[in-house]
């Protein structure tokens, strides 16, 4: 019997991603540190497309400009993507931060 993440906050993938090209160094819980590519971003997760070994369940700790720490749950796995789903919404505010300071790029980032 396996132990997998019970999640306290709704599953929301239509809210908007943003596209991101920022490389993490997650604490996994069974792996220990872990290179991750972060591809997109929304106020609820983020997807990875290097994902190696991941299974859907597994929880990592990433830190984040402007968030910090942050706990996450692989809540999807596919092909060599994963998408994590936060541990807590992060505030608008911060979050609109942390995409001005990812996507220093005005042309990429989605209508506000």
């Amino acid at each position: 019997m396996t132990a997998g993440a019970q999640l306290s906050v709704t599953d929301q993938r239509r809210m908007a991603r943003h596209p991101v090209d920022h490389p993490v160094i997650a604490e996994h819980f069974r792996s220990g540190d872990v290179r991750m590519h972060i591809a997109n971003l929304s106020a609820n997760g983020f997807m990875i497309d290097d994902a190696r070994d991941l299974a859907r369940g597994d929880r990592v700790i990433v830190r984040l400009p402007v968030i910090g720490r942050i706990e996450a749950y692989c809540i999807w796995t596919r092909d060599n993507r994963a998408g994590f789903q936060f541990e807590r919404i992060i505030r608008i505010d911060d979050f609109l931060a942390l995409i001005d300071t990812l996507q220093p790029n005005p042309r990429l980032r989605r209508p506000r």
